[in-house]
């Protein structure tokens, strides 16, 4: 995540904005949507408005409470509730459109853009329990469908072998994808989908990623949607599939910083320094100024230190919650007091990684 302040729209280069329930910071104001999204703009702020709803727009798409195909509120209503020129909220959209995150429909509005859609895989609910006649079924509707469009049987059994070849080449591995700058982000996600899908995960930098795929053009490449368009791009050219995973809504960790008292100081670690950039903004547009935040990643070991003797509350990520449990107890002379730490189990959403195992051909179980 890139820092804020250039432009009037700064993209942060990872997955967070701010989705809370019921939290009005003195000063702010809030956006509230019948999905129950709630955005929050600190006027005063250093950070622009547009990079603070730029990045809670995001928030609420990548944790789903914007699905693929939802539409936006229009410029007007944004404009009415939050107070902010309809020219800034056209230019955070064409920001989101630009990076691949919405898309615009002449005369009908913003929409999340729904990057899976042509290849979703619905797996009956009840597919165990169906007859083969019920399958032989499917499959006559399929090809009857190739038929009818114009091709040959000779041809359909071509296009059906191609597509399955290719879905089991897109099985073979998945390769998971962000920029060097924050390849934590991918870390984070690797970790989560390692013990859930019964592949290879790799991960792999976005700089690194075609020289991969040149020498083994086969898997699936997973990124988060903040990074998909350009991985879409040579997941093309190198005939493999891209998927977006979803994040976690944070809805534990939100609802815990909205109860701090003012004043108090929040630690927030993480092996993604995106995570990191993007969480100031965050909590910047949640509370204001009524917290005094600190990040650290943890294998700076001076920095975190700091954190923790001063911090009262600390949020970490589950690959650095060892760390943090070791810099305790090792400095625990050196601590007037212990913080609260807690820890955020997951990154990403349980759906995703179901429908991730849809997609590289898993048995859901």
């Amino acid at each position: 995540m890139a820092a804020w302040g250039v432009g009037d729209c700064h993209k942060l280069t990872d997955t967070q904005a701010i989705v809370t329930s019921g939290f009005a910071p003195y000063g702010g104001r809030i956006t509230t949507w019948p999905t129950g999204v709630r955005f929050h703009i600190q006027q005063e702020s250093d950070i622009p408005a547009s990079t603070q709803l730029y990045n809670q727009i995001c928030f609420a798409i990548a944790a789903r409470h914007y699905p693929p195909g939802h539409r936006l509120p229009s410029t007007r209503q944004l404009a009415m509730q939050t107070g902010l020129h309809r020219n800034t909220i056209s230019k955070v959209y064409r920001q989101l459109e630009t990076d691949g995150v919405v898309e615009a429909m002449a005369g009908s509005g913003i929409y999340v853009r729904d990057q899976q859609k042509p290849r979703e895989i619905r797996t009956p609910p009840h597919i165990r329990n169906r007859g083969v006649t019920d399958l032989d079924r499917e499959v006559r509707k399929c090809v009857d469908g190739l038929l009818n469009a114009g091709c040959t049987l000779q041809q359909t059994r071509e296009l059906l072998t191609r597509e399955i070849d290719w879905r089991l080449r897109c099985g073979a591995r998945v390769l998971v994808s962000t920029p060097r700058e924050d390849i934590g982000a991918s870390m984070l996600i690797a970790e989560e989908l390692e013990p859930n899908i019964n592949v290879p995960v790799e991960v792999v930098p976005v700089e690194e990623l075609e020289s991969v795929l040149e020498n083994a053009s086969n898997g699936t490449v997973v990124t988060s949607r903040y990074f998909l368009q350009p991985i879409e791009e040579l997941a093309k050219k190198h005939g493999v599939r891209a998927v977006a995973v979803d994040l976690n809504d944070f809805k534990a960790e939100l609802g815990m910083l909205k109860e701090l008292r003012q004043g108090s100081c929040v630690g927030l670690v993480s092996i993604s320094p995106g995570i990191l950039r993007a969480a100031e903004v965050i909590l910047h547009s949640m509370r204001g100024n009524d917290l005094l935040l600190m990040t650290a990643t943890p294998d700076i070991g001076s920095r975190l230190l700091a954190l923790l003797r001063a911090s009262s509350h600390v949020l970490c990520d589950r690959p650095s919650m060892p760390l943090v449990e070791q810099s305790l107890r090792q400095n625990r002379s050196q601590l007037m007091r212990m913080p609260q730490v807690h820890c955020a189990e997951s990154y990403l959403s349980g759906d995703t990684i179901e429908l991730l195992r849809k997609e590289i051909g898993l048995v859901s179980s």
